[in-house]
């Protein structure tokens, strides 16, 4: 897991926001954490690999898929 955080400032849609959050309020989620999954899902399809990032959790998710 991180340790520290840094922040990333987007913009986006007002409609496709509310929409977003409404979204990930229903399945108990923060937006945060979505787009946490999401930024971590999109470099492991790329193959790039990070300081924070587990081997472990690597693995299992790779059996998973």
């Amino acid at each position: 897991m991180e340790t520290k955080s840094a922040r990333l400032t987007i913009l986006i849609d007002p409609v496709k926001k509310e929409a977003f959050e409404k979204l990930c309020s229903s399945q108990d989620l923060t937006p945060s954490q979505v787009v946490r999954q999401l930024i971590r899902d999109y470099l492991e399809e790329h193959g790039v690999t990070y300081k924070t990032q587990s081997a472990a959790s690597t693995r299992s998710r790779r059996k998973t898929a």
